[in-house]
């Protein structure tokens, strides 16, 4: 196992701090072999240096791997061609994604935010714009919190969407927050987006987890819609990380006595995109031709072989032999449908006899 996955587990890691084991050491294989002296050089506390010795030297790795594999949580790091494009522009990326599910690193992301506590107006509109921009493939991301979040979940899914759920908890079955949205969770893994965490299998929530979780939800994310907010709402927090990191920020306009449009209004007085309907947000974007680039990149098969070896291949590389278990395949036919596959510029060949999708 990477060492940055496994540092991944340590509960006192952050971005900084693993940026100072990368900035001083050579290596995290070196910073691992490290002595207690030389963590002090670097500058950590005692009590820092002797949380991370002790952990380090009582983790148990097999378990994490076992968690890992059962759970079917992929750890995507930051140097991976899957790492989503738009969160490594940010400047506090997550060194390490845990995954559950397929993020579409190519698409149009979009993050709906909104407050716990929404009115009959803020679920109406989240409904209304949220099922036309997925209609059109955009990816709709946000936090799988009660309320505005949900909704739009929800609504990207009956459109026949995608969309991205990121926690501030771990996103094993038995920690996703709050627990009554596991079946919301799965059922997006199911419907082909994703769940997603910096936080390793086993993590509970914090008022520290949720701000963080909020920077990536708008990192992802070409833009942040915000539907309602009071002053001081955690939607408000995400609208603030997208403009710190030069993304737009858009906000449906509030009746000035309602107690969630304090914050949106504010929004728009300060230069959001004022959205009354999805087309804003498209117009806004430059997205008109969304639909069209969709439809190019698609892979589609041409045969029932080709449909099967799809369903395994995606931009991360996997070994012939791997295929051919997956698929339960006879390996004759996956080898001689990836040679069609490789002419006919769907599949790339890596070498080794590792395959990836061409785009």
């Amino acid at each position: 196992m990477k060492k940055e996955i496994l540092l991944a587990h340590w509960p006192k890691i952050t971005v900084k701090r693993h940026q100072q084991l990368l900035g001083f050491f050579s290596s995290l294989d070196s910073a691992w072999r490290a002595t207690s002296a030389d963590f002090e050089k670097m500058g950590w506390k005692d009590e820092l240096v002797t949380n991370f010795l002790d952990w380090k030297d009582n983790v148990d790795e097999e378990k994490i791997k076992k968690i890992l594999e059962q759970e079917k949580i992929s750890c995507i790091l930051k140097d991976n061609e899957n790492y989503p494009e738009l969160l490594k522009e940010i400047y506090d990326a997550p060194f390490c994604l845990f995954t559950r599910g397929k993020l579409d690193n190519e698409g149009f992301t979009l993050a709906v935010v909104g407050p716990r506590k929404f009115s009959s107006y803020g679920k109406q509109i989240t409904e209304e714009i949220v099922s036309e921009l997925a209609g059109q493939g955009i990816v709709i991301a946000s936090g799988l919190a009660l309320g505005i979040d949900s909704i739009a979940h929800n609504a990207t899914l009956q459109a026949g969407g995608k969309t991205v759920a990121i926690l501030g908890s771990g996103i094993n079955d038995r920690h996703i927050y709050p627990a009554r949205h596991r079946g919301l969770a799965n059922d997006i893994v199911k419907k082909g987006g994703a769940v997603i965490s910096e936080y390793p299998p086993g993590a509970l929530p914090s008022k520290f987890t949720f701000p963080r979780r909020n920077r990536i939800v708008a990192g992802i994310s070409l833009g942040t819609l915000v539907i309602e907010a009071a002053e001081g709402s955690g939607a408000l927090i995400t609208a603030q990380s997208a403009l710190d990191n030069n993304r737009e920020v858009f906000a449906v306009p509030q009746n000035i006595t309602s107690p969630n449009s304090a914050g949106v209004n504010m929004l728009i007085k300060n230069g959001a995109h004022p959205v009354t309907c999805a087309q804003d947000v498209i117009d806004a974007l430059d997205l008109k031709d969304i639909k069209n680039f969709i439809s190019n990149r698609e892979i589609v098969p041409d045969s029932p072989t080709e449909a099967k070896l799809l369903e395994f291949l995606s931009r991360e590389p996997i070994h012939v032999d791997q295929l051919v278990k997956n698929s339960s395949l006879d390996s004759p036919s996956v080898n001689a449908t990836l040679t069609m596959m490789e002419m006919k510029g769907k599949v790339r060949n890596m070498g080794g006899m590792m395959y990836v999708l061409s785009r």
